[in-house]
């Protein structure tokens, strides 16, 4: 009986594990081939050329300037969004008129493609008739025509604020689930108390949704690696490398220069960069799981 039960396991699991190899692990393991070659992604005529790719990364100034982008486009992926979806949370969470319309309304963006939502932003950021500019001239009563996207010292934190407008939906419904397992109790006992509303935040509250804010910050900062598509679409990594990462900078150089070997060096080390967030992330867990587990 085990045994028939055994084959019918892998019976069942053939299927999902042959589509795993092939979309994931295949890819995967031909990139860090490839990443030891000159191959131009079309020629059968390429060679091995070991750790050259790997050498040349350190002396790319276009790889540290993307370094240095992907370092900025994760931190502030991480922690704008983190921090307004805490507010909001706690804002709907206080009970206010329409809290259940406002939920729909900031979690609606998270529903949107990433192509979506940079070609909202793109009108948005649109120098003669987009809403930011047209706003900004109802204030100020002048006629702004700044080109968000086009100028280098704004294109990446424009694409950042696109970034945070998708993505804080999805940390508010986190943390509004967070605040629904702290007991009314002690809430009680710290307003009978006489607790300051920022006390009650400082003391109780926020170290009580600590797990919540692991996974917020968690999936954050795995959805930032994967932010190609929204930068694709609204800067393409420019103007001049500005907006640039190192998932754009690693597009650029397969597939624009047709350097699919030096390419996939860089997916290489930004695969290491991603496991190594990763298992911090796992070991940050398992503590929190020994700790409210």
């Amino acid at each position: 009986m085990e045994r028939e039960t055994g084959v019918w396991r892998l019976v069942f699991l053939a299927l999902p594990l042959g589509v795993f190899t092939v979309l994931v692990i295949w890819p995967l393991a031909s990139s860090f081939y490839y990443s030891f070659t000159n191959w131009n992604g079309f020629s059968d005529n390429f060679e091995f050329v070991g750790f050259s790719n790997f050498n040349k990364l350190w002396t790319d100034k276009l790889f540290f300037n993307a370094a240095v982008n992907t370092a900025i486009w994760m931190v502030a992926a991480v922690l704008i969004p983190t921090l307004l979806g805490l507010g909001l949370a706690l804002l709907i969470d206080s009970r206010i008129p329409g809290g259940p319309v406002f939920k729909s309304i900031f979690y609606f963006p998270i529903c949107l493609s990433a192509v979506v939502v940079g070609q909202i932003w793109i009108w948005i950021y649109q120098p003669d008739w987009g809403l930011l500019n047209v706003a900004i001239g109802a204030v100020t009563g002048s006629s702004p025509d700044f080109a968000w996207l086009a100028k280098p010292d704004t294109a990446l934190g424009s694409v950042i604020a696109a970034w945070a407008w998708q993505h804080t939906g999805l940390a508010m419904v986190i943390y509004l689930a967070g605040l629904t397992s702290i007991p009314e109790d002690l809430l009680e006992v710290c307003e009978i108390e006489g607790a300051s509303t920022w006390q009650r935040l400082r003391v109780v509250i926020i170290p009580l949704l600590t797990p919540a804010t692991v996974v917020v910050v968690a999936l954050n900062v795995i959805n930032s690696l994967k932010g190609f598509e929204i930068l694709y679409i609204m800067t393409g990594g420019g103007p001049f490398n500005s907006s640039d990462t190192l998932a754009m900078h690693m597009y650029n150089e397969s597939f624009k220069k047709y350097l699919m070997g030096y390419g996939s060096a860089i997916s290489v080390v930004l695969f290491i960069v991603a496991l190594t967030i990763i298992g911090i992330y796992f070991r940050e867990l398992k503590k929190v799981d020994e700790i409210y587990g």
